[in-house]
């Protein structure tokens, strides 16, 4: 299964009243920002709204940081509904543009786009381990002054034995564009069966720029000097502190769906993003 690909998938169908999206079992969030919180006030004056935990799929209104939050609520329920969302946040990526109009006729016509996490195996130098999912990018990053040094292995092959950076990173093709693509990693198709692996800031080899990997591999980051050199992983916004030790997979018995207006999909603006200046 590619990592993240657009699919024809059973979107809700208008209700009869377009005003009555509870008939179609679309429910609405929002995040507690002032912004989404008027624009869901909004919305609730003109639509009907199935409860949100009932709803077989949901609107959500925020921005990019409330949508990961939300997706990363959804897979720890395993419970992962079809989402529609609407920018009411700043860059809003992995959202559609705001229009409080004609809801029940776009998510009806949305382009729907799914996508399968990374899982994150972080072990601390006390031993503890701590799993997590990751939807744009696995992390490492040093908690000092002083460089990180890491060791990288592919499916349980040292590829190199010493890193000398900031940190890595291991990206999805649907978060290549965030802070992967700001250290300089590639932007990946959403249809690649792909992960990017990339160094920040490096500093020996320093003009390694990193690798792309199939999907299907697992990626091993050692830590080797981690009580002299701390480092911390981080999944998304999930943060694990002095760790020896991270293991990064594609978990490819969850996917999370996103709906998006045809003419703005996600495949389309990832594209995109590699013209922009």
């Amino acid at each position: 299964m590619p990592m993240v690909r657009p699919v024809t998938a059973a979107t809700p169908r208008p209700a009869t009243s377009d005003r009555d999206l509870a008939g179609s079992g679309i429910g609405l969030l929002a995040s507690p920002t002032d912004a989404a919180q008027a624009a869901e006030k909004s919305l609730r004056r003109r639509y009907g709204w199935a409860d949100a935990h009932d709803a077989t799929s949901l609107v959500v209104i925020g921005g990019d940081g409330f949508m990961l939050q939300t997706l990363h609520r959804m897979l720890e329920r395993g419970d992962c509904k079809p989402m529609f969302g609407m920018n009411r946040g700043t860059v809003g990526f992995l959202m559609n543009e705001w229009r409080s109009d004609g809801l029940a006729a776009r998510i009806a016509r949305a382009k729907a786009i799914r996508v399968a996490p990374l899982t994150m195996r972080a072990t601390t130098v006390t031993g503890e381990v701590f799993t997590h999912p990751a939807i744009n990018e696995v992390s490492l990053l040093r908690e000092t002054r002083q460089t990180a040094k890491i060791e990288l292995s592919v499916s349980g092959r040292v590829v190199m034995p010493e890193l000398v950076c900031d940190g890595v990173l291991v990206a999805t093709p649907a978060g290549s564009t965030a802070y992967n693509f700001s250290a300089r990693g590639p932007i990946l198709p959403l249809a690649a069966k792909m992960l990017a692996l990339t160094p920040i800031a490096p500093f020996r080899p320093r003009r390694w720029t990193g690798a792309i990997l199939p999907d299907d591999v697992s990626v091993g980051l050692r830590v080797l000097e981690p009580v002299n050199r701390p480092v911390s992983a981080v999944a998304d916004q999930f943060e694990v502190r002095d760790v020896a030790q991270v293991d990064v997979s594609l978990d490819r018995d969850r996917s999370l769906t996103l709906l998006f207006d045809p003419e703005h999909a996600l495949d389309e603006r990832i594209a995109m993003e590699q013209f922009t200046t």
